[in-house]
C-alpha cells in the first residue's frame, strides 16, 4: 500500500517527487482524481483550496479529474476512481469526509483500489487514515455534530499512529506544540507537520518528505 499524507498538499518540489516515485509514472502518463468531499463542509474562506487544486494543476498530469463522493451515485464516481493512479482527497471537515467514506460506499472499495493505486490526503484527507479522529479541529468536530449529527470518531485506520496536519500554524489550539504534548499522553505516536512536510509510506514503511519543519511526539 502506498500512501502520501501531507499538510498542504503538494506544496513544494520534494512532496512532488515523492508522489511520482509512489506512482512510478511521469506526470504525463498520471491520471488523477480529487475527491473534494471535505471541503464542502467547511465553513471558512475558501482561498486554501484553490491554491490545493492549482498546486495539482502545475503538476501536468495526463488527467485531473474532480470526483465528489457526496454529490454523484457510486455507479457515476465508482468507474471515474478506478481509472486513476492517484486517489487524492481534499482537506476540510474530517468527519464529514468519513461519513461519505461510510455512505458512499468507498470505504469498503478503498482496500482494493489501494492495492495498484496511490492515496494522496491533504489535512482532512489525512486525518482519516489514522485509527480515529482525535486529532481533527474540534470546533470544526463540534459544528458537524450540531448540524448534521454526526459525532463518530472512528478513522480508517490505515496507519496506527496519528498526524496532525498545520502544525505551529497560528489560531488553533490543535496546531501548537503544548497541545500535541498532551495528546500525545493519550495516543501516540503523533507526526506534526507543517504545510511543507508529508509522509510517504509504503507498507508500512514511513518516511519524511520536507522542506518545512516537523516533530515526532511520542
Amino acid at each position: 500500500m502506498k500512501l502520501l499524507l501531507t499538510s498542504g498538499g503538494i506544496t513544494n518540489t520534494s512532496i512532488a517527487n515523492a508522489l511520482f516515485e509512489l506512482v512510478g509514472k511521469k506526470p504525463s502518463e498520471t491520471t488523477l482524481a480529487f475527491v473534494p468531499t471535505a471541503m464542502n463542509a467547511s465553513r471558512n474562506d475558501k482561498s486554501w483550496f484553490a491554491n490545493d487544486l492549482n498546486n495539482i494543476k502545475k503538476l501536468g498530469l495526463k488527467l485531473f479529474d474532480i470526483v465528489d463522493i457526496s454529490a454523484l451515485p457510486k455507479d457515476v464516481w465508482q468507474p471515474r476512481l478506478e481509472v486513476a493512479d492517484v486517489l487524492f482527497f481534499s482537506g476540510g471537515t474530517s468527519p464529514h469526509l468519513m461519513r461519505w467514506l461510510k455512505e458512499s460506499g468507498l470505504k469498503e472499495l478503498l482496500p482494493e483500489f489501494l492495492k495498484t493505486k496511490v492515496y494522496v490526503g491533504i489535512s482532512a484527507g489525512t486525518i482519516v487514515m489514522s485509527p480515529t479522529l482525535a486529532l481533527s479541529d474540534e470546533a470544526k468536530k463540534v459544528f458537524y455534530k450540531e448540524k448534521f449529527g454526526y459525532d463518530e470518531e472512528d478513522g480508517l485506520g490505515y496507519i496506527d499512529f496519528y498526524i496532525r496536519p498545520h502544525f505551529n500554524s497560528p489560531g488553533k489550539k490543535e496546531n501548537q506544540k503544548e497541545f500535541l504534548e498532551e495528546m500525545a499522553k493519550k495516543i501516540s505516536p503523533i507526526y506534526a507537520l507543517d504545510d511543507q512536510s508529508a509522509l510517504k509510506i509504503v507498507d508500512g514503511k514511513v518516511e519524511v518528505v520536507s522542506e518545512g519543519k516537523y516533530f515526532i511526539f511520542k
